[in-house]
């Protein structure tokens, strides 16, 4: 959880790196809080579309994570040494998204697992 919590309090950080376990583990912590909404728009009645599919919750919520989720994706990119623009070619993008950090520093910074076990969530909000 505090991976995802890192990811909102850096919600409009386009500069630095992110690792892999803090872009994914934002990944899943959203899918299931997305599952749990799209459920309780469902029992709250509060959907809509043809065939109610759409919640409004759910949607409220996807709008609030949308900049927080292209920031960390960006961040990801740049961690894997390739400019943020990358994100926007969808196959290459995954791509990027699943390898590994580059060693050492490049121009977006510190390897951020060179950081320490856990510091780096003890620092949350300030790189």
């Amino acid at each position: 959880m505090n991976w995802y919590i890192k990811v909102l309090k850096q919600y409009s950080d386009f500069k630095g790196r992110a690792r892999r376990k803090e872009y994914w583990m934002f990944v899943l912590i959203n899918l299931i809080i997305s599952i749990g909404l799209m459920f309780l728009d469902k029992i709250l009645g509060t959907t809509y579309g043809e065939l109610n599919e759409d919640g409004y919750l759910e949607t409220l919520y996807s709008l609030v994570v949308l900049v927080p989720y292209i920031a960390v994706a960006v961040r990801r990119t740049h961690d894997a040494g390739k400019s943020g623009w990358f994100v926007l070619i969808p196959f290459y993008n995954l791509y990027l998204l699943c390898i590994d950090s580059e060693n050492g520093e490049n121009k977006w910074g510190e390897n951020p697992k060179g950081i320490g076990n856990n510091s780096e969530i003890n620092q949350i909000g300030q790189e």
